[in-house]
């Protein structure tokens, strides 16, 4: 890995110099297709390590899916991705966000109504188990140590985010130095530890959390993590490591922990531009790239929807692996084998959201009179995991979920600078909205979706529809046509147990494509989806070391 020092230089030994930049005239070093957080991440690392880099994005705006928008006068909306938690650490540190006005505000808590009582879990660890007790003495001692054995399966996890996955089979030596270390630190583990792990990556959510709970919204709360972007219910198997990804964030060293960024999501895509920006990387709006040129088996640039051409040594995509190596590259250029993985690579996209500018906070009917710390956490509909499953079977039958389980926060009660004074925003996550419909489309479904979703909170808070002042509902279809997301999955490709770490998104590749000088930096890649910038970083790394062996993602495999 490149030396990353305080002036924004990268080790001497990968970064290229003026000199030969003027070989080649005005060409880029890098051109990166896509200004999400990804992209960015990665342009700000080659930048500072002297590369000459531009980053093209589609829309008027930066920042993909992390993004801030004003829908309504005075309504700034986090419109697709609307909470932080799994933002790298070692990103936040090496860029300094903060200095480029990244201000990340604690969520705390998470409350799950029912209808004739609530299960509120917050930060402070007494008051929780206090509630807890209120429902079961077992499941209030079992929280300690299931939360104890959770951060130990993260720690054990982390260091797997910040580089490629190790690879079986590998016959590279820094693959089998990286498989090696895996190795020894699994043997390390207790055998109890050995065993979570292997549960974590086998089981489903429901059965790994009843494994230690006995209360259904406790049980059924915990599950939920693992259905979030996957076209599972909670009781598939492989959904366990979907909990666990989500486990995987951390706020000032602390697992679990969630946060709102001041001014919306947007805010970190900003600070992250801004980064690059300082270390000179040209970012570019309203710039939509309709085909990767290759030539001799290379990738040597892009052709915009304008007909600018423009060249580059590396070609570097945070779009997901279907748009990347079908829609981008000519018929015919991957490798017949290479063109049937990407084919049989999984979106099955079954996320939606609704965003709501309201005139007054809901109230939820079994909360105590004048209960007001809720907002500043986030309120889960799960009230059993049969109510998940039953939303689960409905997606299966191609129909959204008649009940669906709902994600809320009110981001304007933890920072009002995103709304008017008084007023609110309040952010819905939606599973299920299956991407196919089996006997109806998204064009005229959307606002019936809508509809199921205010009226799924109404059974909670009664009074929410007269509260609402303004709706955005995003089907998977809007997901996919606004953002570029294939089939509108929010993870670019389901998080399989066949599509992680060194298989994400084709076997061994890692950030290589089977085309020289093209790679891959968005959450198609290992580790995955949601706001970390693990696969930016990850990619900036890689394509610096692999500028010195120049090999291809097939080339690697066979080594």
């Amino acid at each position: 890995m490149p030396r990353v020092g305080s002036n924004g230089g990268g080790g001497s030994s990968t970064a290229t110099t003026a000199a030969e930049r003027a070989k080649v005239g005005d060409r880029y070093d890098a051109v990166i297709i896509g200004g999400g957080h990804n992209g960015l991440t990665c342009a700000a690392y080659l930048a500072r390590a002297g590369w000459k880099v531009v980053v093209l994005e589609r829309r008027h705006i930066l920042g993909g899916a992390t993004v801030t928008e004003e829908l309504w006068p005075g309504f700034k909306i986090s419109v697709a991705s609307y909470v932080v938690s799994l933002l790298r650490p070692e990103i936040i540190r090496e860029l300094d966000l903060p200095r480029h006005g990244l201000e990340i505000l604690p969520v705390d808590g998470t409350l799950t109504p029912l209808d004739d009582d609530y299960l509120w879990r917050v930060d402070d660890h007494g008051t929780t188990r206090r509630e807890l007790r209120r429902w079961s003495k077992r499941d209030a001692e079992a929280y300690d140590e299931y939360s104890i054995l959770m951060a130990e399966m993260a720690r054990f996890v982390k260091p797997l985010l910040g580089s490629a996955a190790p690879r079986l089979g590998t016959q590279d030596a820094r693959g089998l130095a990286a498989l090696a270390g895996f190795a020894r630190r699994f043997a390390a583990l207790p055998e109890s530890q050995q065993t979570t792990f292997i549960q974590l990556l086998t089981m489903s959510s429901a059965d790994f959390v009843s494994q230690w709970f006995e209360t259904e919204p406790l049980r059924a709360t915990l599950a939920s993590s693992g259905i979030i972007g996957t076209f599972l219910g909670p009781r598939s198997p492989g959904t366990a490591y979907v909990l666990l990804h989500h486990y995987l964030g951390e706020l000032d060293g602390e697992y679990r922990a969630w946060g709102l960024p001041r001014g919306g999501t947007g805010a970190v895509s900003g600070a992250i531009a801004s980064a690059a920006r300082e270390a000179g990387a040209e970012l570019r709006t309203n710039a939509a790239v309709a085909r990767i040129v290759t030539r001799d088996g290379r990738a040597t640039g892009v052709v915009l929807e304008s007909g600018e051409e423009i060249s580059a040594r590396a070609v570097i995509s945070s779009a997901d692996v279907r748009v990347t190596l079908q829609r981008l590259l000519e018929p015919g250029t991957l490798p017949p084998e290479s063109e049937a993985s990407v084919r049989a690579y999984k979106f099955r996209g079954s996320s939606g959201k609704v965003n709501f500018a309201l005139d007054r906070l809901p109230t939820f009917k079994s909360l105590p009179v004048g209960t007001t710390d809720v907002y500043r956490g986030m309120v889960s509909i799960s009230p059993s995991i049969d109510y998940l499953e039953r939303a689960y079977d409905d997606a299966v039958a191609g129909r959204f979920s008649r009940e669906p389980y709902v994600d809320i926060g009110f981001p304007s009660a933890v920072d009002p600078s995103v709304a008017p004074p008084g007023r609110h925003v309040m952010a819905c996550f939606v599973q299920y909205s299956p991407y196919e419909l089996a006997e109806s489309d998204w064009d005229s479904q959307r606002e019936a979706f809508g509809d199921t979703v205010q009226a799924t909170i109404a059974r909670y808070a009664p009074d929410f529809p007269d509260t609402v002042l303004h709706r955005q509902v995003l089907s998977p279809l809007d997901i996919e046509r606004t953002f570029g997301l294939s089939e509108g999955n929010i993870m670019q490709g389901e998080l399989l147990l066949e599509q992680l770490f060194a298989e994400r998104p084709l076997s061994g590749s890692g950030y290589r494509t089977p085309i020289r000088d093209l790679w891959m930096c968005g959450a198609s890649t290992h580790p995955g989806g949601v706001i970390t910038g693990a696969p930016g970083r990850n990619a900036a790394m890689a394509v610096l070391r692999g500028r010195r062996t120049g090999r291809t993602a097939d080339e690697e495999r066979a080594a």
